[in-house]
């Protein structure tokens, strides 16, 4: 089976996989194109939020501009450990029981609630909605944020990053709906739509008082 090329922007990608971090010179000495090229690819992957850099300093000279991968990038490359933490709930739920999953999760969403509750401003509803939102982009969820007035908003979440532990296990979803309430601070926190049952990505109705 013929393997299909690959691009410039996936050999950078791999490359900052393998080196953890390199230079735009190191870049070039890889791939054997220019340095305008080189900066160009660079520029558009830190524009999508896959690249990001650092001046590392130098016993002699200028600080050299070093290029990694952000943790959306390291998203790109496939892992396992959701399959495998999936099997691991299984086998807890096989020894110990329902209840024992159900406390895990409930242990998650109080470390979380405390967690977000550190990072949400408790100002205007608005900016606790924002917060939210970064938060979970931070987290790998793709969130965006829609105001409808002073009061209702909503939240769609395009991404999922423990999809296989939650179409399994549900109440996942069911603590992250209450979490949002604690740490928003009302109870009208309704997920309206959740990739778990099959439909396209996550979305939320908040109504405050």
């Amino acid at each position: 089976m013929k393997q299909l090329e690959k691009t410039t922007k996936d050999r950078i990608l791999e490359l900052l996989k393998k080196d953890v971090s390199l230079s735009v010179n190191e870049l070039i000495e890889h791939l054997d194109i220019t340095h305008m090229a080189i900066r160009k690819h660079l520029t558009t992957l830190e524009k999508d939020g896959l690249v990001s850099s650092q001046h590392e300093k130098k016993e002699i000279g200028r600080p050299i501009q070093k290029f990694f991968l952000t943790t959306k990038g390291k998203r790109l490359f496939p892992n396992n450990y959701e399959s495998i933490s999936v099997e691991f709930l299984k086998d807890i739920q096989a020894i110990h029981g329902k209840e024992s999953i159900d406390q895990l999760f409930k242990n998650r969403k109080e470390r979380q609630t405390h967690q977000y509750a550190d990072l949400v401003t408790q100002s205007s509803n608005l900016e606790k909605m924002q917060d939210m939102i970064n938060i979970q982009n931070e987290k790998g969820y793709m969130a965006d944020l829609y105001q409808h007035d002073e009061k209702q908003f909503e939240i769609v979440e395009y991404n999922c990053p423990i999809f296989a532990v939650a179409k399994e296990f549900h109440i996942a979803c069911q603590c992250e709906t209450s979490m949002f309430k604690k740490v928003l601070g009302t109870t009208q926190v309704e997920r309206v739509q959740c990739k778990t049952e099959g439909n396209n990505h996550c979305r939320f109705m908040v109504q405050f008082d």
